[in-house]
């Protein structure tokens, strides 16, 4: 018996997700975000968890945004609770991706400080996006319990999703410049700078920072 042409379709884009080829799952997801279709969306989220590589997760994710975000965003919620870092963070990039703010509920402090430096950074991301007016200055206050954590690439994550909330981290930034550990007054004083002057870039920044804080100085100080 011959299946019609979309139930074809639709297995071949399935199979194409699974394929060895990373060639052939990025021609698969490309074409289910381009013809998108409810039935796709479990699969694509199920596939997001375990895909390994970058530019496919992110055809993925462009996939996801495609479909209705009423059918997407609870899903993708549920995903946060997964015990695997790649699925908790491949759904909070999605979730800020699609911009839905129905889902700022599900970005909570154990995200937010989640252990998985990938996973807390997309939830830094997602944060920032999704949080609704009058609400930033509490985000902020919990973005600055990881001032100082991990390396480079991870405190500039921080520094640009602090940033990205504006002047209510004023207050926030000063108290951090006083605390008792090195490494926060460094990350504190780093993203004011960069703050103040993004040209600069975060390496400056944070060489200055450590200077600073050697001199036993703030950025309003020095």
């Amino acid at each position: 018996m011959t299946l019609p042409k979309k139930d074809t379709n639709t297995m071949r884009a399935l199979q194409g997700l699974e394929n060895s080829s990373s060639s052939v799952r990025l021609r698969a997801a490309l074409a289910v975000g381009t013809t998108p279709d409810p039935w796709f969306i479990d699969k694509l989220i199920e596939r997001c968890a375990t895909e390994p590589e970058f530019h496919v997760r992110e055809m993925l994710t462009w996939a996801l945004t495609r479909h209705s975000s009423s059918m997407t965003v609870p899903m993708l919620i549920d995903e946060l609770r997964s015990a695997r870092a790649q699925a908790r963070s491949q759904a909070l990039h999605t979730l800020s991706k699609i911009g839905d703010r129905q889902a700022w509920p599900a970005i909570t402090r154990a995200l937010l400080t989640d252990a998985d430096d990938e996973v807390a950074r997309s939830a830094w991301r997602a944060a920032v996006v999704l949080v609704p007016e009058g609400e930033e200055p509490e985000l902020a206050g919990v973005l600055a319990t990881q001032l100082g954590r991990g390396e480079r690439e991870t405190q500039l994550s921080l520094s640009r999703a602090l940033i990205g909330l504006g002047e209510v981290i004023t207050p926030t930034l000063r108290a951090a410049m006083t605390d008792l550990e090195p490494r926060v007054r460094q990350h504190a004083i780093a993203t004011e700078r960069l703050w103040r002057n993004p040209d600069a870039g975060f390496e400056f920044a944070i060489e200055e920072a450590k200077r600073l804080v050697a001199l036993g100085t703030t950025s309003q100080e020095g």
